[in-house]
């Protein structure tokens, strides 16, 4: 069996590595990893024919060849190699995890940090136990930082990748009711997201905090002696301002009197500037080059984004949802002005026994909103709806987008200001083109 210091010197002579046999890069090391339906074992020897230099598996009845590294799990093996990776290069990581708003911190933080340092980050929404050893596997000597996402929907989650990425600072943008399908509770979700204040506490590193945010602050206090950094509207003295229907985009005022004009929808994303503007600041960045670098990132792939339709304005606020971003996306959509409102909303998705009782609870708050029109997909709000005579007199139901989307197209609304809001399975994306 090979070490993993045999292994590293692969790594090092290859041209990375890769988990998918059909996007082969010559010279690269095939990792053949299981899925609930796929077993990459199958596709080790097209993977060498297609150019991999070396394949890693956990097959035992593959032929013996030079060129299969056979172990125990490739899985772990990956994740293994990933972690020595990180250790011999040294370089700082910082690491996110959280119920909201991750993958755009991330990305915030990634464009502050990159105005003075070389940095890797988490492509998309890689950040599981594959995604995070690929993305500080693709870490090199011109790589100055590594900032790190975490995704997690079962215990001990966090505690695994903390282990492979092992972070020197970190934050959690929140936690919330996502995910209680895995978690059991939102108890347990506060544990598992405080498996990153565990390790930072254990390990000397520093842990980055929005000090308005209770539970994050008594997650923190419940740690003693763990390096902080409080960050946050009240503890940066900003102030955001209030969206107009000519200026709908977040604007927070800073402490020095500059206004930082973004080009994301939503007061929530201010947590998320405000993070990635006190990581900047705990790293060395020079803010004028911060606060720049916040207000040229445009936010991609359905998250808080404007868009002009054919007929109407819409917020397309559609990647994912849970009871927590759904309430504040309803909460900042009210605070816009417009003359005419209309939501798409889609089912939350794995709330487990909570299910009904969270539907039933955002159901409460649409009926205060005076919508123009009120669509919602998928079978949670309807059953959730059932026998209330608000929703049976001016909502209508779908099974999918497909089906809205359809509808829409015969009978589209004109001239509203739509959210469109739904976990990521209700694919509301498709539902745009008509609007």
């Amino acid at each position: 069996m090979i070490t993993i210091e045999k292994l590293y010197t692969l790594f090092r002579q290859s041209n990375g590595v890769s988990t998918d046999s059909r996007n082969i890069t010559p010279g690269s090391i095939f990792f053949a990893l299981k899925g609930e339906t796929f077993d990459g074992n199958t596709f080790v020897l097209q993977a060498l024919e297609s150019g991999a230099a070396y394949a890693v598996s956990d097959d035992k009845s593959l032929p013996d060849n030079s060129r299969i590294i056979k172990t125990d799990d490739s899985l772990k093996t990956l994740q293994q190699l990933a972690a020595h990776h990180r250790v011999m290069l040294g370089l700082p990581v910082f690491a996110l995890t959280g119920s909201n708003g991750k993958t755009t911190t991330k990305e915030l933080i990634t464009t502050v940090l990159s105005t003075k340092y070389k940095v890797v980050s988490t492509t998309g929404n890689l950040n599981n136990h594959i995604g995070v050893p690929l993305t500080l596997l693709k870490i090199n000597e011109e790589t100055e930082m590594a900032v790190i996402e975490m995704g997690a929907s079962a215990p001990g989650e966090i505690d695994l990748l903390c282990s492979i990425c092992q972070p020197n600072s970190g934050l959690i943008t929140n936690v919330g009711k996502a995910h209680l399908l895995g978690f059991g509770s939102f108890e347990g979700v506060k544990k598992t997201k405080g498996e990153l204040y565990d390790y930072l506490n254990t390990n000397g590193g520093t842990a980055l905090y929005n000090g308005m945010n209770s539970h994050l602050c008594e997650m923190i206090s419940q740690r003693a002696g763990i390096k902080k950094i409080e960050y946050g509207l009240s503890a940066q003295n900003a102030l955001v301002l209030k969206a107009t229907s000519d200026n709908p985009f977040l604007r927070i005022e800073l402490k020095d009197g500059r206004v930082i004009n973004t080009n994301m929808i939503g007061d929530y994303n201010a947590d998320n500037v405000m993070a990635a503007l006190a990581v900047g600041e705990f790293v060395g960045t020079d803010p004028k080059l911060s606060v720049k670098a916040v207000e040229d990132y445009t936010p991609s792939n359905n998250r808080s984004q404007l868009a002009k339709g054919k007929f109407n304005t819409l917020i397309v606020d559609a990647y994912n949802a849970n009871p927590t971003s759904m309430k504040a996306a309803l909460d900042n959509f009210m605070q816009i002005e417009c003359n005419k409102r209309a939501l798409i909303i889609g089912d939350m998705l794995e709330l487990g026994e909570y299910s009904s009782d969270e539907h039933k609870g955002i159901l409460e708050l649409i009926k205060h909103m005076n919508t123009e029109s009120l669509f919602f997909v998928g079978t949670e709000f309807k059953n959730a709806a059932a026998g209330d005579s608000y929703f049976e007199e001016r909502a209508k139901f779908f099974q999918t987008s497909d089906l809205l989307k359809e509808h829409l197209n015969n009978c589209t609304p004109k001239g509203c200001t739509f959210l469109i809001k739904g976990s990521r399975g209700t694919r509301l994306e498709k539902v745009i083109e008509a609007l």
